[in-house]
């Protein structure tokens, strides 16, 4: 587990690294200020951070701080975002632009490696058999959260990480049905998990 985890970390540590490098190269100070903002305003960017952090800290502190990172609910919660994050980009995203050289290397780590490395280490390591269904509730709240910045963060700056938040091109009425329509694409994948964990936990019990 942990030589696992720790290459999926130096993978994922990777990805964003390049990706913020190749968002602020050669520009001015400003301008990397606002560029570093836009960073972190994208919620595939977010979720790969606490994916990394995931991986990490139980590595490097287990007994500390890492302790809270192993978490079943913690560590399920950031399964469904980044398994999210997977769907959407494949669905909805990968076919509005065409990513070239270092960018989509960087691009298809983000969005299928390290969701991937996730997703399997969670069916390979995470405790099976403790979560529970309002968990799929409370794994809302991080995608809530970030939708109340985006809409706030965009009406200050102009600037809307995802076309289908865009208000300037869209307008308020259809990005709320968009954002309230994506609380279905969270709450599915969520309540799945759960359902999973259990079979797992159970079939788990039975052989031991």
């Amino acid at each position: 587990m942990k030589a696992y985890r720790t290459i999926a970390a130096v993978i994922a540590w990777a990805a964003l690294v390049g990706q913020y490098w190749l968002m602020t190269k050669g520009q001015p100070p400003g301008e990397v200020l606002v560029r570093t903002v836009n960073f972190f305003s994208y919620f595939t960017i977010l979720t790969n951070l606490l994916a990394a952090l995931a991986l990490t800290l139980p590595v490097l502190a287990p007994d500390s701080v890492g302790r809270w990172w192993g978490r079943p609910a913690v560590r399920g919660g950031i399964t469904v975002c980044i398994a999210v994050v997977m769907i959407v980009y494949h669905l909805v995203l990968r076919g509005i632009w065409e990513p070239q050289g270092l960018q989509k290397v960087v691009d298809y780590t983000l969005h299928y490696v390290d969701p991937l490395l996730f997703i399997l280490d969670w069916l390979l390591f995470a405790p099976k058999g403790t979560l529970r269904w309002r968990n799929a509730i409370g794994w809302l709240a991080f995608p809530a959260v970030y939708g109340i910045w985006t809409l706030g963060h965009g009406a200050l700056s102009g600037f809307y990480p995802y076309p289908f938040m865009d208000v300037t091109a869209l307008g308020y009425p259809a990005v709320l049905a968009n954002m309230a329509a994506m609380v279905l694409g969270f709450l599915i994948p969520g309540l799945l998990l759960v359902g999973l964990d259990g079979l797992l936990g159970r079939s788990a019990r039975q052989t031991a």
